[in-house]
Parts: C-alpha cells; sequence; structure tokens
C-alpha cells in the first residue's frame, strides 16, 4: 500500500476511525499479532488490544501499547477507574473483534462459553463481527476436539479463518500457520464492509494481453492491472460474488477471489464471453491488445541489416460483443484511456458499444492512469451525465464505480 512515486502523495487508509478490538492469546505467533496491530493502526485503525494471561508470556503489553497508542488490557479486574466494567465498555465500543492467534484453548473456552479472563467475557458481551485466526501445531488443528469447536463457533456466525499449510514453530509442516498481513487484513475489511453488493455475480477484467510474436517477443501495453485487481477486491469486500479474469501481472493476485490467467486477447475473449453469460455485472477494466501479429514465428527471429516489417490484425472487440449480447438488467461497465478529447472519446464508445457506464481517465495527468496506485476519473452513464472525481486511491476509485453500479442495480 505504499506510494510507488515521490509525486503520488494520496494517503489510502481503508480503517480510518474503525474501532477493533484484537485479542491476543498464547501461542508463538503472538509476535505477529504485534506486527499485524501496528499495521492495522497506520491504515487508520483505532486498536485496543487485550491479551490473555499466555498472551503475555510471549510479547509485553507494554509492546502493544506502544505501537497502537492505546494502554493494552490483561484483566477483568482493571483499575481505571473511568473504566471500571472493561468487557462491557469495550463490547460497546468495538465495531469487530478479532482474536489472533486463536489456539485450541481460546478456540475451546469461545465455543463452550467459558468467561475466566477479560479476552473470553468480552467474547460474550460483544454482538457484533468476530474474527478468529487459529495458528497451532497441525496435528493439535486437526484434532477433533479442535475442529469440533471451531464448527460450533462457525454455526454461531463467528468467522473463523483457515490456518496456512507450511512449517510450524515445532518444525512439523501441514495446516496451522497463521495467514500473512494481506489475507487477515482483507477478512478484516469484509468484516466491517456494508455487504451491499450482497447477492451480485460481478466479473472483472484485469491487466494488458500479450500478443506473441517469437517465442521471446510480444506486443503490450503498461497496464500494470492494478484498477482491475482493485475492482475485485472491493466487490468481494461489499458482499457480491467477484471473478477475475486477469492478464500477465506482477501484482499477487489473491487466494480468496476465483482467478482466471490469461496471455492473449484471444484467451481474454474465449473466457470473457463465456463467463459473462452468468453475471449480473462485467467491469472490463483490461486493457487488450487491439491488433495482434497475423503470423507467429515458431524460432526467435535472428537480427539482420533489414528492417523488420510486422503484419498486425484487428483483434476481436470484446466489449463490442458484450454490448451486443447484453441480456435486461445486465450492467456493462467499461474504461477509456485517452490523450486528448477525453469526455467527447469516451461517450463515443459507451454508445457504440451498448455501455452503462464508462470510466474515462487521461493518462498524461500525472498520478493518473498505468502503474500508479491513483487515479483521477470521469465517471459518464448513457444520459450523458459526467461525475468528476479527484485523485483518489485506485481501490477507492472502485467504491465509487460500486455506488453507482448499485444505484442501477436498483433500478432493474
Amino acid at each position: 500500500m505504499e506510494n510507488n512515486s515521490g509525486l503520488n502523495q494520496h494517503v489510502f487508509k481503508p480503517l480510518q476511525g474503525r474501532r477493533i478490538i484484537f485479542g491476543v492469546s498464547g501461542g508463538i505467533a503472538a509476535y505477529k499479532a504485534a506486527e499485524y496491530c501496528r499495521n492495522l493502526a497506520k491504515l487508520g485503525a483505532q486498536v485496543r488490544v487485550i491479551l490473555t494471561e499466555n498472551g503475555t508470556k510471549f510479547v509485553s503489553p507494554l509492546t502493544f501499547s506502544t505501537l497502537t497508542g492505546q494502554q493494552a488490557l490483561t484483566s477483568i479486574f482493571h483499575n481505571d477507574l473511568t473504566h471500571p466494567i472493561p468487557h462491557i465498555e469495550l463490547a460497546k465500543w468495538a465495531e469487530l473483534l478479532v482474536i489472533l492467534p486463536a489456539t485450541a484453548n481460546i478456540i475451546g473456552k469461545t465455543a463452550c462459553g467459558i468467561a475466566d479472563d477479560l479476552l473470553t467475557t468480552l467474547f460474550l458481551a460483544f454482538k457484533g463481527k468476530k474474527l478468529l485466526f487459529p495458528s497451532m501445531n497441525p496435528v493439535m488443528f486437526e484434532n477433533p476436539a479442535v475442529q469440533e469447536n471451531i464448527s460450533k463457533l462457525r454455526e454461531r456466525g463467528v468467522t473463523v479463518a483457515e490456518p496456512e499449510e507450511g512449517t510450524v514453530a515445532c518444525g512439523d509442516t501441514g495446516k496451522g500457520r497463521l495467514p500473512d498481513f494481506e489475507s487477515v487484513l482483507f477478512l478484516i475489511r469484509k468484516g466491517l464492509a456494508s455487504h451491499d453488493l450482497k447477492g451480485l455475480n460481478v466479473l472483472v477484467t484485469s491487466g494488458p494481453t500479450r500478443e506473441p510474436i517469437d517465442p521471446v517477443r510480444f506486443i503490450s501495453n503498461r497496464s500494470s492491472g492494478k484498477m482491475g485487481l482493485a475492482l475485485a477486491t472491493v466487490a468481494s469486500l461489499r458482499g457480491a460474488r467477484a471473478h477475475l479474469i486477469s492478464g500477465p501481472t506482477c501484482l499477487r493476485l489473491p487466494s480468496h477471489l476465483p482467478v482466471v490467467r490469461v496471455e492473449t486477447a484471444k484467451e481474454m475473449a474465449e473466457h470473457v464471453l463465456l463467463e459473462a453469460k452468468a453475471m449480473d455485472v462485467v467491469i472490463m477494466a483490461a486493457a487488450v491488445a487491439d491488433y495482434t501479429p497475423v503470423s507467429y514465428v515458431d524460432t526467435k527471429i535472428k537480427k539482420t541489416g533489414q528492417k523488420l516489417v510486422l503484419e498486425l490484425q484487428r483483434t476481436q472487440d470484446i466489449l463490442f460483443e458484450l454490448g451486443k449480447a447484453k441480456r435486461p438488467g445486465q450492467i456493462l461497465v467499461g474504461f477509456c484511456a485517452e490523450t486528448e478529447n477525453l469526455i467527447e472519446n469516451a461517450f463515443k464508445k459507451l454508445q457504440k458499444k451498448n455501455l452503462d457506464l464508462i470510466v474515462a481517465n487521461d493518462v498524461t495527468t500525472p498520478g493518473a492512469g498505468f502503474d500508479w496506485d491513483t487515479n483521477k476519473v470521469f465517471i459518464i452513464d448513457s444520459e450523458e451525465n459526467v461525475e468528476e472525481l479527484p485523485l483518489l486511491h485506485k481501490e477507492e476509485v472502485a467504491e465509487r464505480i460500486f455506488d453507482r453500479i448499485r444505484q442501477l442495480s436498483l433500478k432493474t
């Protein structure tokens, strides 16, 4: 989430002002909890940490207090007279309760309603969304008693994340590792989101395509895939069933989304036109090549003293085909990257391709377009309404696009 240029000064804090209780129980992964709390605070969250007695054996309360700027608590008998009943006060204050790491012990206690310390008492008093991140030896995690307790919690609406597979602290290998911060952050953000897109099937395309010339050369463009990934992420956070079709990208694609990876414009067209039939919303954010070589050379083309003439042919216009096949109630969104006559060219594209919305940006604008974490766009609808957005992080742009999509979906 770092800015990628000195010109890109927009600060993205997706958790600004959100109130999170972070419970830390007694597992070796508690050292990661300190880093995760720090990262959450950097993203704008107000984080209050509660440690179990065993949790304090791994990381001190002072560490969490320093990293979050809030006093970490360890006892239900807290001596702060302004908050004489901390488990009730905190339960009313928080929007989300996270327990990380969640040991077999804390999972068993919460599943059975045992309340013998501040964290387990708060768990019973808290009515909001609860997230548990198990972390333990793989044999312990697979123990039938632990699995039964996890099932009980899930049946009651508690989100219990699946641990990752790998080597744990004791040297054993299997499922029991704590997920990385990005995976934890996604579930935290999802727990705090409105879920106002629940029920919608959303297809997003992302990234460039590559049109091969020979085994080592290809034609492509500067698309990084960041805008498409932001759209798919926001759709999933807000409750939609999001699907991502991505061209080649250096970005880490999320494990929580169904992702199809493609290389060429032809492959992109085949997958998009097939999947779009079952979608309520299709967003073509990918920068699909307009031209592809007429012929492919099986061996590397050698340098000569002569000019190389490359003959190109048009690729299939995927967005035009989607517009022709669009069924009643389906929402189709396109993107338009221009260097001149932005609004005029964008609206022509919207009309020609039967779009509901088009998102247009001038790629010559500093901080907007390819490779940036930010973008500055105009959202245009079929009635020629033009909404100009300021320079925003691409996930914030995605939020605004989905606000417009939701308005359209409510009309259908």
